[in-house]
């Protein structure tokens, strides 16, 4: 009789248990439920907001907060403005005034060949000084012929001035110097021996030359006066 009591006693609290599992588990269920749900609003309330709403968040935020800070500063009879220098290191700087140079360069650089062609003529065209004296000579020497049209028959009658020659001579004697000094191809040294046929071979040829010359050098200077074996 004692064995059944403790037998039905045993089922009991193992059911109890199993009550009590399963209590707990509807609880996480419930609140898993409800977290989910907050997480659905939260989501559709964020997904009408502005694209960058996060952006203006934390700038609206920070605007705050300056102006905070600034109150606290001016009742305390400083400057603000010159607090705020003293917070700044001498890099944050040097990164200041590069990116306001940048942000105040015209020069924003190019995305095509048309582009490049535009910078390039700007930048001759800049600082062109026009003849007007020796324009204006021309014009009343030719009269209707100096301005051509579909009925003029003259060819060649602006004739530019000998400095103006000199002057377009240097300029592009300026230019192809300046394109010489864009080109990483390094000059050949006089007498020096060429034993490759591109950059990459003679790239190739002095690595090997520098792991192995002292072995073949004397294999080379054979070959080279026709006395190898």
């Amino acid at each position: 009789m004692s064995d059944l009591n403790e037998k039905v006693n045993d089922a009991e609290s193992k059911k109890e248990e199993r009550l009590k599992r399963l209590q707990q588990l509807r609880l996480r269920q419930n609140e898993a439920r409800k977290l989910n749900h907050r997480e659905v609003i939260e989501e559709d309330r964020k997904s009408k907001l502005p694209a960058n709403w996060e952006k203006q968040k934390e700038r609206l935020e920070y605007e705050e907060e300056k102006e905070k800070r600034r109150l606290e500063i001016e009742e305390k009879g400083m400057s603000y403005e010159r607090m705020r220098a003293l917070e700044w290191t001498a890099e944050e700087c040097e990164a200041w005034e590069r990116k306001r140079a940048r942000k105040h360069n015209p020069d924003t650089g190019f995305a095509d060949f048309e582009q490049s062609s535009f910078r390039q003529y700007e930048r001759l065209t800049k600082n062109l000084e026009p003849d007007m004296v020796n324009y204006e000579k021309q014009k009343e020497e030719l009269g209707d012929d100096f301005f051509a049209s579909t009925s003029t028959l003259t060819y060649g009658t602006h004739t530019p001035a000998p400095s103006a020659v000199d002057k377009m001579v240097n300029d592009l004697g300026k230019q192809v110097e300046k394109r010489r000094g864009y080109s990483r191809r390094r000059a050949e040294k006089a007498g020096s021996d060429v034993d490759y046929i591109n950059d990459r071979n003679m790239r190739f040829n002095k690595k090997i030359e520098r792991f192995y010359g002292k072995y073949t050098t004397e294999i080379k200077q054979n070959l080279e006066r026709g006395t190898a074996v």
